[in-house]
Formats: C-alpha cells, sequence, structure tokens
C-alpha cells in the first residue's frame, strides 16, 4: 500500500513588510486584500498543527498544489522553502505552484529557483513542466497552471506545448501500468472554476484526458474540498480539491483540511481509500470522514 497526502494553498504568512517600489502593479491590489482579510483568515498556528498531524499519518509521500506565496515577494520564497522542508525531505514531498505564486512577472522563476529539489524531475536537469516522480506503482505527474494575470484575475493556463508532453507522459505511464497522479493548482475541468479564476484551456485538458486517462487529479485554489470526475478511455477519471491548508474559516466548507489516500492493487485493478482530515468545529485536528471515489 503506498500512503499519498495531499494538501494545498496553505499561503504561508505572516506576510514581510513590502518595500514601496513591489507594490507597483497588480500587488498593491493583493496587500490591500491581505491586510483586509487574508491574513486574518490563514492562521500560521493551526498550519503548524495541520503539518504535525499530516506527520503523524506517516504518508510514503506529500503532494502540495500551490499558493505558498501571498503576493509573490522575494521575501516570501525563504518562508516558502521552510515550509516544505517542514512537511519533509524533498524526495518525499511534490509540490506544483499556483497563481500567488506567479502573482507578477518573475515571481514564480523566483520561487521556483528557491524551492528546487521539490519541483524537480526524478531525471534531474533544469526545472519544467511537466515533471515526473515515480514512486514505486505510483507516478505523481506534476503540471504548472500558474502565470501572471491582470488586477482581480486568478485564472491559470497549461499552454499547448506543456499539454502535449503531458499526454505523451500520461500514455507511456498508463502503458506501463503505473498509478497515475496528477497534481495541479486550479479546477482543471470545465466546472471547476468560473471564468476569471477557471484554468482557461480546460476543455483541452478534458480532451487530452479523454485520450490518455489518469488514475487520480488533485488541486488546490477554491478553498473549498469538492470531487469531481472527467471522462477518461476507461471511465471516469475522479478530480479531488482539497480546501487550504490554513483556513480557520467562516463555514464548515471553508476550514483547513488535507486528504489522505491509500493507494493499492495492481495494473488495471487499483484501489484508492480516501480519508478527510482537518478542523473540526470544535477546533480540534482531527478525522472528518470518508471521501468516496471510484477508481
Amino acid at each position: 500500500m503506498f500512503r499519498l497526502v495531499h494538501l494545498t494553498d496553505p499561503h504561508v504568512g505572516p506576510l514581510p513588510r513590502p518595500r514601496l517600489r513591489e507594490l507597483l502593479g497588480k500587488r498593491i491590489t493583493g496587500y490591500v486584500n491581505w491586510r483586509r482579510g487574508r491574513k486574518h483568515a490563514h492562521d500560521m498556528a493551526l498550519l503548524a498543527n495541520l503539518v504535525a498531524d499530516v506527520r503523524t499519518q506517516r504518508p510514503d509521500h506529500i503532494a502540495c498544489t500551490g499558493d505558498v506565496c501571498n503576493i509573490g515577494l522575494a521575501s516570501e520564497w525563504p518562508t516558502s522553502r521552510v515550509f516544505l522542508e517542514a512537511l519533509g525531505p524533498a524526495e518525499a514531498v511534490s509540490f506544483v505552484p499556483g497563481n500567488h505564486d506567479a502573482y507578477v512577472p518573475g515571481a514564480l522563476e523566483g520561487l521556483l529557483a528557491a524551492i528546487a529539489p521539490f519541483v524537480r524531475d526524478d531525471a534531474g536537469g533544469p526545472i519544467r513542466f511537466p515533471y515526473l516522480r515515480r514512486r514505486g506503482a505510483v507516478a505523481l505527474v506534476g503540471l504548472s497552471s500558474a502565470v501572471p494575470t491582470a488586477p482581480l484575475v486568478a485564472s491559470g493556463r497549461l499552454g499547448k506545448t506543456q499539454m502535449a508532453l503531458a499526454e505523451g507522459m500520461l500514455t507511456r505511464l498508463g502503458e506501463e501500468g503505473a498509478f497515475r497522479c496528477v497534481m495541479v493548482h486550479h479546477p482543471p475541468h470545465r466546472a471547476g472554476a468560473p471564468p476569471g479564476r477557471n484554468l482557461t484551456d480546460a476543455r483541452a485538458f478534458e480532451a487530452m484526458i479523454a485520450r490518455t486517462g489518469a488514475e487520480l487529479i488533485l488541486h488546490g485554489h477554491n478553498h473549498i474540498g469538492s470531487v469531481a470526475t472527467i471522462p477518461g478511455p476507461k471511465g471516469p477519471v475522479p478530480v479531488v480539491g482539497a480546501p487550504s491548508a490554513s483556513a480557520l474559516g467562516g463555514a464548515i466548507v471553508h476550514r483547513a483540511e488535507y486528504f489522505i489516500y491509500d493507494i493499492d492493487g495492481e495494473p488495471g485493478a487499483y484501489t484508492v481509500t480516501a480519508e478527510r482530515r482537518g478542523l473540526s468545529a470544535d477546533g480540534s485536528l482531527g478525522p472528518l470522514g470518508k471521501l468516496f471515489l471510484t477508481v
């Protein structure tokens, strides 16, 4: 059995005080939003406790699907690396970036350089997407939907080149009988998010999965838990979004959670048991019930 933990959107803080010149452009909007609300919605003590709870579950691997940063400041990159290192060693933690990690041009490149071991393909070499990490029968395929956007826009894009590379990778892995777990920040299906927050090439992604298939697709971005499906060549492929890992939440759907997947079986007959863990109404961290998936 292989145990995979998925968490997302930690929005690691506190946000360092930016220089005035760093607030030019889109960052000024994000900084104001953070000061007015986001800094109160994301609790770092809660995040630390959740990470400690993750470690008690003894996962074989951890997938983090983006938004370690808030407004893409250079001063956020070392803190992001510290957070990922707290999850575990780089060979046991895989990261894909989100829209807040690519908040302005140049931000994503700076972050990826700072956290390189957590986004590097097993084959080594330069950082690129998609990347592949094989852990026995489980193949973790990391995609980047993170692109800079205009103020008040939080959409993402994979692009034709990355999509074509992912299609080839997923096809080969399917032929090998691997359990293919795709990691991406934005909900990759057309109904996943409204315009301005969506993956703009979700239709093309759905068409690609219809040709190649996958066993599990994980995403973040919406800060709520969700389960959907995309048609694959041998049946529906589960698409699961997790809530923010640091959200205090005024509503139950916005409380911090992470998901555990126990993957078992063999090619053509994989099984997945999925569990939710996170913040309860009484403020404790613990089990919150099952996720019902068909793989």
